[in-house]
């Protein structure tokens, strides 16, 4: 397996939190015994939670301020591999104050339906992140399957912000090096007061990089960018397949334009009525969950690097293991030293998929014995670090767009400290990470334009909610807490492991959601699949 390339298909990072380390990307391995927000779901949130104000859409006419971004006529050329065509969207950059001389460059890609078949429309993509490109998921991954591409253009756009689009910098390649070594589980006030400059020096540098854009990165004006592709692609309806954050993407669009959803397709799902506090600890749980997956399998091999106990042992070894690196790094072949904060993003992003977990084995014993390279190569692939040392924007754009969304989990260390026992419960082995995680939004130089929400999209045709049972990164209760929001929701179930369910091995899940996109005929009601 290319470790390089391991996360690049899973399209999230810690979804729910600005982070230090570790994802949209994106998102505790939840220990049986541990009663966490994500093992009770949305029906046991307090009534308050419930309570909060549905997302109002849009009036349904196009404001005349707004015709000639919807009129406007693309120049496309073609880019990329084979049969692949790219051209550049204009979109305003305030949607109360638009104006040409501010207007944002947004790329789009696309390729056409090869056919047979009649031409249904065009489908757009995204991968979530947020900050995953959608253009580089679209021609590397996505058109698949056949049956899907021939009747449809595929398309895709790297929302405002990301990759292509007015991305947004913060920090050089070094820079960035050593932000992803900095100790997030600090021990004493000192590595606290490291963490905190860590935080407010990567927020001082999006603001002096990218100030122009750092303010208008929300979901909500990337949404309004999403309907007008769908308009100057020529399409009365939006037909999307959204992955992790492009759930909450596509959610919105849906809230803001009910009477544009053609068959939208919510894969890994998050609920936009969720505090950033309580995504935060869902996650954590979801990660437990995870993890506790990987340690079930691992302990019945006899060379398992975390023991054959039991999965509460396998995790008290990974966390004595992460205490040894926190007081001595290893060697890794390079100059960078592997790090309890590096190996923690490793761990993490093996969690994404199953198919890691042999690897993850193997890293993880020769981390233990002296050699951290395997490891160190599982977190390049999570921070999309390249062989040659520089980053991809995503880790930027990532809390750029979160901080924005919805306002900070904690605004002290003094309130992480005071959480730190809800997120040890919920994971014993990632919960204080994924607590001083969220922080950095605390000094986010953009303040928050959104808050939680609930979206109910009244009036939109059927949309199709997938939410996979053991999801590290999107809870399930994630999913049925959307699929009951929407007017519209319809859940279809996965049970198994790993992030998102479209196109990763079951037949049952592929069947249902590429009939629905076929032939706009959703599944039963509850659905499951295995």
């Amino acid at each position: 397996m290319d470790t390089s390339r391991l996360l690049r298909t899973s399209g999230a990072v810690l979804a729910a939190a600005a982070l230090l380390v570790s994802c949209s990307k994106p998102a505790g391995p939840d220990g049986d015994a541990v009663a966490s927000p994500a093992q009770h779901g949305p029906d046991a949130r307090p009534e308050s939670d419930k309570a909060t104000k549905a997302l109002d859409p849009l009036p349904a006419g196009v404001p005349a301020a707004l015709r000639p971004y919807y009129d406007q006529k693309l120049s496309w050329h073609s880019c990329g591999p084979k049969g692949f065509q790219c051209a550049t969207l204009r979109a305003p950059l305030d949607y109360a104050k638009p104006s040409r001389a501010t207007d944002l460059k947004l790329a789009v890609s696309r390729k056409k339906a090869t056919g047979p078949g009649k031409r249904i429309g065009s489908l757009m993509v995204d991968p979530g992140g947020p900050g995953a490109s959608a253009i580089n998921y679209l021609q590397q991954y996505a058109p698949e399957p056949a049956a899907v591409k021939a009747r449809y253009d595929m398309v895709a756009m790297d929302p405002r912000g990301v990759a292509r689009s007015e991305p947004v910098r913060c920090l050089t390649n070094k820079q960035m090096d050593g932000y992803t070594q900095v100790d997030q589980t600090p021990d004493d006030r000192a590595e606290q007061t490291k963490l905190t400059t860590a935080y407010k020096n990567f927020a001082d540098g999006c603001k002096a990089r990218s100030g122009k854009v750092l303010g208008h990165v929300s979901t909500v004006e990337a949404a309004r960018d999403m309907d007008i592709f769908r308009a100057v692609l020529g399409d009365r309806k939006l037909t999307y397949v959204g992955a992790s954050y492009g759930t909450f993407l596509g959610a919105t669009y849906a809230g803001l334009y009910p009477s544009r959803v053609g068959r939208l397709v919510l894969d890994g799902a998050m609920d936009p009525s969720l505090t950033s506090r309580q995504l935060n600890e869902d996650q954590t749980a979801g990660f437990n969950t995870a993890f506790n997956s990987f340690a079930a399998d691992c302990i019945k091999k006899r060379d398992c690097p975390l023991g054959t106990k039991s999965t509460a042992d396998a995790g008290k070894r990974l966390s004595a293991f992460f205490r040894r690196l926190d007081a001595r790094p290893v060697a890794t072949g390079e100059s960078r030293k592997l790090t309890e904060s590096l190996a923690t993003s490793g761990v993490i992003a093996a969690m994404y998929d199953q198919s890691a977990w042999p690897l993850l084995r193997e890293y993880l014993g020769k981390a233990q014995k002296g050699d951290g390279s395997g490891l160190l190569a599982l977190s390049d692939s999570y921070y999309e670090r390249e062989p040659d040392g520089s980053y991809a924007n995503q880790m930027f754009a990532n809390p750029a767009v979160n901080c924005l969304d919805l306002p900070p989990a904690f605004s002290s260390p003094a309130q992480v400290e005071a959480a730190l026992p809800a997120f040890r419960k919920a994971s014993p082995v990632f919960g204080e990470n994924f607590a001083w995680a969220p922080l950095n939004c605390a000094y986010w130089p953009a303040k928050a334009t959104g808050e939680a929400h609930r979206i109910e999209a009244k009036g939109a045709a059927p949309i199709l909610v997938v939410g996979t049972t053991r999801d590290p990164a999107t809870p399930y209760p994630w999913a049925r807490g959307l699929a009951s929001q929407l007017s519209s929701g319809r859940l279809l179930t996965y049970e198994g492991d790993g992030h998102t369910a479209y196109g990763r091995g079951s037949d049952c899940v592929d069947t249902a959601v590429n009939t629905y996109l076929l032939e706009g005929t959703p599944p039963a009601k509850n659905k499951r699949c295995s």
